[in-house]
């Protein structure tokens, strides 16, 4: 039996470390990452939409080729429920709240110490409801990330009092978007934000300044604001509906991230 025992432990299939298949755990919650095959350097955040999960945003081939193509990892946050626990929002079935800014920097900390990669070089992006989360990270954890792109997602109701970091901020949204338009949406007890005045909400907030013309590719239309240090919030609209695309998300890294 003993002899038995040692060979069934000696050519056991190893249990697979997390990754793309497989959660990885943090206080709160879990997560899900790609690392390409020649190492990274820095990552990418990705927070998913209303319904969506880790699992999802890793079979975005897209994304995961972005992450290749340069050479990042690729870290998809997961909801602990069907939507983020966020301010505002209608009732999101979670008893307690989850304390969001608690599991993205949970995320953040994991994912230094368990696959060494850098935490000055790391992007948070996010789509629909994910941006509205991005949108309450930006304000209550600015200083866990390099650059921040939301899309097409911001607070409900109304922004906050006050952002308590200056962030590089670059947010997406299409013109003719029905599920969260630009001036906001009644939804249920709540309603989706008027992005018009989070934009002079947070240009006001952090004291930031018109810095003219932003080259933009086509389809793209972009106002910037400028604040200290190289903090700035670019405003991006396009003439599509609710989507986003990840070559957004590069323009920032690229530009930005050097």
């Amino acid at each position: 039996m003993r002899i038995l025992i040692l060979l069934l432990a000696l050519f056991a299939t190893p249990v697979a470390a997390c990754g793309i298949d497989s959660d990885c755990e943090v206080p709160g919650g879990t997560y899900r990452i790609y690392v390409p095959d020649g190492g990274a350097d820095g990552a990418i955040f990705f927070a998913h939409g209303y319904g969506g999960s880790a699992a999802g945003t890793m079979r975005n081939d897209r994304l995961r080729a972005l992450a290749g193509r340069l050479g990042v990892a690729l870290v998809a946050l997961a909801s602990a429920g069907k939507d983020w626990a966020l301010p505002n929002a209608p009732e999101h079935g979670n008893d307690p709240p989850r304390d969001e800014i608690a599991y993205v920097a949970a995320v953040k900390a994991d994912v230094v110490a368990q696959f060494g990669l850098d935490p000055d070089r790391m992007l948070l992006a996010g789509f629909s409801a994910g941006g509205m989360l991005t949108w309450n990270v930006i304000c209550q954890g600015g200083d866990l990330f390099a650059a921040f792109v939301p899309m097409s997602g911001t607070f409900w109701k109304e922004p906050p009092q006050s952002c308590d970091t200056d962030a590089a901020v670059t947010h997406y949204h299409g013109t003719a978007d029905t599920v969260v338009p630009i001036g906001g949406r009644a939804i249920g007890s709540s309603r989706q934000g008027d992005m018009g005045e989070v934009l002079a909400f947070y240009v006001r907030d952090r004291a930031l300044t018109p810095a003219g013309p932003v080259d933009a590719p086509d389809g793209l239309s972009c106002q910037r604001w400028d604040g200290k240090e190289g903090t700035y919030l670019e405003y991006c609209t396009h003439p599509g509906g609710h989507r986003f695309s990840a070559d957004w998300i590069e323009r920032v890294w690229t530009r930005d991230m050097k």
